[in-house]
């Protein structure tokens, strides 16, 4: 797929956002792109991040930053093998501090007018499936690997997981996305999995897996639904993971403490090993206008600018229609046609080939570059490409 895979110079740190992007475009020539060198160390990066707590952009629970010393702050003590602070009890069933789950924030999110209509949809509908509010409804982001090589980010596309503790053993799962597959399972710890849908068996992994670190032993009720399908071309598992993981860690966790995603990134990645981990890293991490830089330190993380709406420019998904064996050569064909009529650069946004680029062009292009792909898959008697604005997003949180 060479004739797609296009010069990765699709973004430059410290280029003038008033020269749009084909200053800089530009400016690439002159300065590494992405701010990082050829060999991926980084040239213009913001500071470290702490090691623990969340994002700037980003609170658990709504709450303060973590005092110090306080639970998973930078006093506290080092976490467990679990990821709680040693003394805490792990959380194995019903929470005793939390005895009406109607009057918490996951619940009241299914009746307040507010909100995200996402949100409050997965609210009400675990209500529905499984007779009672949720405990906590988290969010997060669709991610994406850049053109640049260890650089990946998120989009302003979310998926969402509504949880409610249980302390029977079961759990109980559903999804609108799958409407006639809801189920209840025994939670094992160990063994063959139980016979279950096909789409339960990635978050019943992921449930099992958390149980046998402590959360969530008792069993859980979990909606899951996510914004975008598998046809729009970014990776929908792992955001999914993601939300679950958060989600049901929360709900089981000791009072105060908040998920900790570094562990809980290190536990999907022993879970689910064929997943992408650094799309993950992103789920959890990601700033909004920023690229997370991968490293082998994940406590220790570096961001890279990368904002395309600051400089005049779009960041679009564009994804081919019909046979899987016609996706490469067709989405050459699209981006043949994008080049021509004004687009900057074109990447895979996953690891592996899929139904889908990455397109990069300036906000005054996009007109013009949607029209000549429409009008050559038109003119071919193929499906049109679907075009989705991607905005560079946070990482995941809890909806409140």
């Amino acid at each position: 797929m060479g004739a797609v895979t296009a010069d990765p110079a699709v973004w430059t740190v410290g280029a003038d956002p008033a020269a749009g992007a084909a200053g800089a475009v530009g400016a690439a020539a002159r300065t590494d792109p992405f701010g990082v060198r050829a060999d991926g160390s980084p040239v213009a990066t913001e500071p470290d991040s702490p090691t623990t707590g969340t994002p700037p952009t980003v609170r658990d629970r709504g709450a303060a930053p973590a005092r110090r010393g306080g639970a998973l702050g930078r006093g506290a003590a080092d976490p467990g093998p679990s990821g709680r602070v040693p003394g805490t009890a792990p959380r194995t069933g019903a929470r005793p501090d939390r005895p009406d789950t109607a009057d918490l924030a996951g619940g009241g999110l299914a009746r307040r007018a507010t909100a995200d209509p996402l949100f409050r949809l997965v609210a009400y509908a675990l209500e529905a499936a499984h007779g009672r509010p949720p405990a906590a409804v988290w969010s997060a982001p669709y991610a994406f690997r850049l053109g640049s090589p260890g650089l990946v980010a998120a989009a302003g596309w979310p998926t969402a997981a509504a949880a409610a503790p249980r302390d029977d053993g079961l759990v109980r799962l559903s999804s609108l996305g799958h409407p006639a597959d809801s189920c209840d399972l025994p939670l094992t710890l160990s063994g063959p999995l139980p016979d279950a849908p096909a789409w339960a068996v990635r978050p019943y992994t992921v449930l099992r897996a958390l149980a046998r670190a402590g959360y969530g032993r008792g069993g859980t009720d979990l909606h899951v639904q996510g914004s975008l399908t598998g046809a729009a071309g970014l990776a929908t598992a792992e955001p999914a993971d993601c939300a679950v993981a958060l989600a049901v860690t929360d709900v089981h966790a000791a009072p105060g403490e908040r998920p900790d995603r570094v562990f809980l990134a290190q536990l999907l990645a022993g879970a689910l090993p064929e997943g992408d981990d650094g799309l993950r890293r992103a789920v959890f991490h990601a700033r909004p206008g920023r690229a997370l830089l991968l490293g082998a330190r994940p406590r220790r993380r570096r961001y890279v600018a990368f904002d395309p709406a600051a400089s005049g420019a779009r960041l679009v998904l564009m994804a081919v229609r019909g046979e899987a064996a016609d996706h490469p050569r067709e989405l050459a064909r699209a981006v043949s046609c994008a080049r021509r009529a004004g687009a900057l650069s074109a990447w895979q946004p996953g690891r592996r080939p899929g139904r889908s680029l990455l397109v990069l062009l300036p906000e005054t292009r996009l007109a013009a570059v949607r029209s000549a792909v429409a009008g050559d898959f038109r003119g071919r008697d193929r499906p049109v490409p679907r075009f989705l604005n991607i905005a560079v997003a946070g990482a995941a949180r809890r909806e409140e």
